[in-house]
């Protein structure tokens, strides 16, 4: 008998819920076979077995918060049964054999509500992300017809059948219930988890202003200008991409700009990165803002999407606000904010005229950033969004 536990899923964290099991007990299962999906503060990922063998018993439930190291699985792997060379003992020390990818794979589950088993017929094909989805704004997979590849149930139909259901509620309200005190999970615990990490590390200083926009051309795309604008920043003033170590009292400047872009969504702060914004056109940077965009919506962002950035946007004037003072998280340096787009009234040559500008906020850590180096990013910023494209 084996006894697998939950795995390090790399995020740092102490924790995951589990979103399905794709085996039950006294099935069949081989080793690197998918057996559960279980969702972290970044992603849904799937965990495959360890071990060829019979399922003896799950230890956790759908929607359990299980620990990192805590027993998931037994496995009755029998005399001639494969397992891992470095498994010898009884337990499972917590790592995963075989690989364990940020699924986008069809998941088939039974029609049949309330029912985990698989059969033949009868199928609803979805991912786990989509099926993630499904359950936390309460529509049922068996009703809806799939949209995707092969009649696969894709996120975009769980949530056209969430708005047409009489009585669904909307995404951000799922979770919420008056009087009830809930634990957070998935990205609202990672978004407290990295709010209290820099509360507790960061010097924070924060800067306003605002760029006039009157001079471009029709068709700009405001996001992507934004990107550019922090590019022209970093070569203007490259102390404000990079990374601080506290402990160590030492910086790390890069010459690489990898922007993480703050999204909301209603389970939490998503936070994917564009890579290498120095390097790209518009169009291509147009490209991976909506890719990762329709991943972030389905949760199909992979991990390694999320993490190693140089430098972060908020992009919070597209829902409301002009102004605020955005969080730096450790290790970054800084963070800029741009608010709504408003059209004020400027003295143009002894004149007065109405202009569209973006207020913009920038926030750093005055522990490795001086107020200069801060002015004069904003500065070059500021600089490269009046010009006309």
């Amino acid at each position: 008998m084996k006894t697998f536990n939950l795995p390090d899923l790399g995020e740092g964290l102490q924790e995951a819920e589990i979103v399905a099991w794709h085996v039950g007990e006294g099935d069949e299962i081989r080793t690197d076979q998918p057996m559960l999906s279980v969702e972290t503060a970044k992603a849904v990922v799937e965990v495959p077995s360890p071990y060829t063998g019979r399922v003896a018993r799950l230890h956790a439930g759908e929607g359990d918060l299980v620990e990192v190291g805590r027993p998931l699985i037994d496995i009755d792997t029998g005399s001639g049964a494969e397992a891992p060379a470095a498994a010898s003992s009884g337990a499972d020390s917590g790592t995963v054999v075989g690989s364990m990818p940020v699924s986008d794979e069809e998941l088939v589950e039974t029609a049949v509500a309330g029912s985990r088993k698989r059969r033949a017929t009868g199928k609803v094909k979805a991912a786990p992300a989509v099926r993630a989805l499904a359950k936390k704004t309460g529509v049922d997979l068996a009703r809806i017809e799939g949209s995707g590849k092969g009649g696969r149930v894709t996120a975009e139909d769980v949530r056209q059948a969430g708005q047409s259901a009489p009585s669904a509620a909307p995404a951000s309200a799922v979770h919420l219930s008056p009087g009830v005190a809930e634990r957070l999970r998935g990205p609202r615990r990672a978004m407290a988890q990295s709010m209290t990490l820099s509360r507790n590390e960061v010097c924070p200083c924060t800067i306003f202003d605002d760029a006039d926009i009157h001079a471009w051309a029709p068709g700009q795309d405001i996001t992507v200008r934004l990107l550019r604008a922090i590019v022209a920043g970093c070569r203007s003033e490259p102390a404000l991409n990079g990374f601080y170590d506290g402990a160590a009292a030492s910086r790390k400047l890069e010459s690489r700009v990898d922007i993480a872009i703050a999204v909301d969504t209603p389970d939490g702060l998503i936070v994917p990165v564009v890579r290498g914004v120095e390097q790209k056109s518009a169009e291509a940077l147009r490209a991976d803002l909506n890719a990762l965009k329709e991943r972030t919506r389905n949760r199909t962002v992979a991990p390694d999407e999320m993490k190693d950035f140089t430098f972060t946007l908020s992009n919070f004037g597209m829902m409301a606000g002009r102004y605020a003072t955005p969080v730096v998280v450790p290790p970054t340096i800084a963070i800029l904010g741009a608010g709504g787009l408003r059209h004020d009234v400027v003295p143009v040559m002894g004149d007065i005229e109405t202009h569209p500008r973006i207020p913009l906020s920038l926030t750093f850590d005055h522990r490795c950033a001086t107020g200069g180096e801060a002015c004069r990013f904003l500065a070059a910023v500021i600089q490269d969004l009046r010009s006309p494209g």
